[in-house]
């Protein structure tokens, strides 16, 4: 096992955790020093996470620039440090070997696997990767894109355009009635899996707003108040997931047929097969079993 993970207490509406920016403060710029660095290596296209054979910080490979890490990189990028110590994301080309006692894991999979803090610095890695490798030319006059010098975005010489890394918000929502949640298969579940009712945001809309609608178009019931439960960013691609508690208002349930093929009305004790705990979705769902598990 790479990392080992920390028991994390039940999740809270009400309670903030520590997070990413304990470790790590983010910059542009790196500042002159003789530590090595740690290294958030992908491999191009894959999303796959280089990681030694050993635990927490040992896992990443260190090294004080990109040509002492044994293999050629396509691009690298600095974050800032991470527990004092410089950290950069980088990408290596397509078909490079692992060193020994090292491989490319898919991060998708390593939730679990390595602390909390740690997942979202290695997502936050690998969307600015993606989005070096996506910005490379102006979206309005086609030239070629610098670096900004004080924000983390990508400039036009040309005709001055800010080209920010993507970021796509997602709202993700816990539907209760009379002690139940409501839990949706959608036709790419695997495992006859269910979920949160979950969608995109539209321009013009509040994350609120987006709820409402997600919840009509895809189960057609109404809403009643909404709370915000917490967030999680999802970087697969590019997505901030914002998740809520929002009580079942009226309507009975009538699923779309497309995103979802079934939904239901779940006690605690009865729950079909959940999202593992890499996800948001799964947060929540614990909160509510946690919650609404003893009570009659």
């Amino acid at each position: 096992m790479y990392f080992h993970s920390n028991p994390k207490g039940s999740a809270s509406m009400q309670k903030s955790k520590p997070g990413i920016y304990d470790r790590y403060m983010p910059a542009l710029n790196a500042e002159p020093t003789d530590a090595p660095a740690y290294w958030f290596v992908f491999l191009a296209d894959t999303g796959r996470l280089l990681l030694h054979e050993q635990e927490g910080l040992k896992a990443l490979p260190a090294a004080a620039d990109a040509d002492e890490l044994g293999f050629k990189t396509l691009r690298s990028l600095y974050l800032g440090t991470l527990d004092g110590a410089p950290c950069y994301a980088a990408e290596a080309q397509e078909g490079t070997e692992p060193p020994v006692g090292s491989d490319f894991l898919p991060l998708r999979a390593l939730y679990d696997r390595m602390d909390e803090d740690l997942f979202h610095l290695a997502g936050r890695a690998l969307q600015i990767l993606n989005w070096d490798v996506t910005h490379r030319f102006c979206g309005r006059c086609g030239s070629s894109l610098t670096l900004a010098e004080r924000d983390r975005a990508k400039v036009c010489p040309n005709c001055g355009l800010n080209h920010y890394p993507r970021l796509s918000p997602a709202v993700i929502t816990a539907i209760l009635k009379d002690g139940k949640i409501l839990l949706a298969h959608a036709p790419h579940f695997p495992d006859n899996m269910y979920g949160l009712i979950a969608g995109f945001a539209e321009p013009g809309e509040t994350l609120e707003d987006c709820v409402r609608r997600e919840t009509m178009e895809e189960v057609g019931i109404e809403l009643g108040e909404i709370r915000y439960f917490g967030s999680q960013q999802w970087p697969f691609p590019n997505s901030l997931m914002i998740g809520f508690v929002a009580e079942y208002a009226s309507g009975e349930i009538t699923v779309d047929g497309e995103e979802i093929e079934h939904a239901d009305w779940f006690a605690p004790n009865e729950l079909p097969n959940i999202p593992p705990k890499v996800s948001i979705a799964r947060k929540i769902i614990d909160w509510y079993t946690e919650e609404y598990g003893g009570k009659a």
